[in-house]
């Protein structure tokens, strides 16, 4: 089964947690709004359905999956349901949840995230609320990305399986959006992040072996994986990074 994904064009943004799923997972896919990847289909569709579907089966906002006629939307969710279906999550249905606990909290992270350069008004432009961001993004660097990254570390460090991987002694999806997360911290603040692999050993442990695995190193490397810039979650403005002792 081929899998549709929907997300705006241009930008990884949250779209891309769920594009390292389907990567990893060797998943054949169609990213629709890309270019000549999306066979031309692009913004309409999506905004087609976001536009005319019905109950609840309609998508608030992308990403989304579409496999059939089955319509996924968050990341969470998607990552809940292909999880298993990509080899990428437990079988048992409690772990399951804890592992979907862990991927909420990232998302609470790329909330977090998204709001150090858009603090009061998502309608507004970065320029019209720079100084609220630059306050909102020091409170950020201060205490919130100590604050999520040290949960992770710890949660690595209390694995019983070892801190190889976040959850259980096999790779997830978790683990591939955790290597997100510092990939993207580091682009948008990289005074900020110089020493996160002082601080943080086992999670930078993590990213660098996420980094070396065939599948994902090939899509870092091909066209698909769109670099990062400043209409995504994660943007770096100098004003707003700083360094930390």
């Amino acid at each position: 089964m081929s899998y549709e994904l929907y997300y705006w064009d241009g930008i990884q943004g949250r779209g891309e947690f769920v594009r390292l799923a389907l990567e990893q997972g060797g998943a054949h896919y169609v990213d629709i709004c890309r270019g000549p990847a999306g066979k031309g289909q692009g913004m309409p569709a999506m905004l087609a359905i976001m536009e005319n579907g019905e109950g609840p089966n309609l998508p608030f906002a992308p990403p989304f999956l579409k496999e059939g006629d089955v319509i996924i939307p968050h990341v969470a969710n998607i990552l809940m349901y292909l999880g298993p279906k990509l080899g990428l999550a437990p079988k048992d249905e409690e772990q399951r949840h804890v592992l979907n606990g862990l991927q909420l909290t990232i998302t609470d992270l790329v909330a977090e995230v998204h709001d150090t350069h858009h603090p009061i008004a998502v309608s507004k432009y970065y320029e019209d609320q720079k100084q609220e961001a630059k306050a909102r993004a020091a409170e950020f660097i201060d205490n919130r990305i100590p604050k999520f990254l040290g949960y992770f570390e710890r949660v690595l460090q209390q694995n019983p399986a070892g801190p190889s991987h976040i959850f259980g002694n096999s790779l997830t999806y978790v683990d591939l959006s955790l290597f997100q997360i510092y990939e993207g911290l580091h682009y948008a603040f990289p005074r900020a992040t110089a020493r996160l692999g002082h601080r943080y050993p086992h999670l930078a442990a993590l990213h660098a072996a996420v980094t070396k695995l065939p599948n994902i190193a090939r899509y870092l490397q091909s066209d698909r994986r769109i670099p990062f810039n400043e209409d995504g979650i994660f943007r770096h403005y100098p004003e707003l990074d700083k360094d930390v002792a």
